[in-house]
């Protein structure tokens, strides 16, 4: 079926204005998704969603991860994307029956305790202060059952910083943030590790990719 954004939450005046940032980037966002592609399938494969899975992904966007995840066989019976920006969602295109997005705030989801049995959140939580990112952390937690394998993956811009090239990169990107807020301010590198705990996460996969799209830490973790 064709993605149908269902708007079940109001934004404040800030998220509202953030959204509508996005929404004017949204039909130019496919030239972003080849940057992020290797890391959304490693996101995947950490996942690794079974069919009787439930799968939320935050701040969805075009909907890169569901589109992957649908082309997958088998494939999760039921998967919600998440997020703020209409415009972002009405690019998500067709996904599979009993799959859906809705529009809202990650921080603050519309979905009742424990809807999911994975959890995605990818190239967000390096565009949030640390206050914002600590919300995110706890609606995801909130959002996971607590049956055994339930489990949270995240994907955030980093590069390595025990290796050259990692600092030289780390150096770099947030001076074109600084330099170019609109076009590179998503480029704020950030390992999330020492904020799942607070959280009530507990991490137990990390991957790191220096290469082949933006420089990416993909992370899984657990309930705590």
């Amino acid at each position: 079926m064709i993605a149908q954004s269902m708007d079940v939450q109001p934004a404040s005046g800030g998220a509202a204005a953030a959204a509508g940032a996005w929404d004017e980037h949204a039909t130019r966002y496919a030239g972003q998704e080849r940057l992020e592609a290797r890391a959304i399938e490693a996101a995947l494969r950490l996942a690794d969603p079974r069919p009787q899975d439930r799968v939320v992904d935050l701040a969805t966007g075009t909907g890169l991860l569901l589109r992957s995840l649908a082309a997958r066989d088998p494939r999760p019976a039921t998967a919600t994307g998440v997020d703020r920006s209409s415009g972002m969602l009405a690019q998500v295109g067709r996904l599979p029956d009993e799959w859906r997005v809705i529009r809202g705030d990650a921080r603050c989801v519309p979905l009742p305790d424990g809807a999911a049995d994975v959890v995605t959140c990818c190239y967000l939580l390096h565009l949030l202060g640390m206050e914002d990112r600590g919300r995110v952390l706890r609606e995801a937690r909130r959002l996971l059952c607590t049956a055994p394998g339930s489990r949270l993956v995240i994907a955030t811009v980093w590069a390595n910083p025990d290796t050259i090239g990692g600092r030289m990169l780390n150096g770099l990107l947030p001076r074109l943030a600084a330099a170019s807020p609109r076009r590179w301010g998503g480029l704020m590198p950030l390992d999330p590790m020492a904020e799942l705990g607070p959280a009530g996460l507990a991490a137990t996969h990390r991957l790191v990719l220096p290469r082949g799209g933006y420089p990416s830490l993909v992370v899984r973790a657990r309930v705590a």
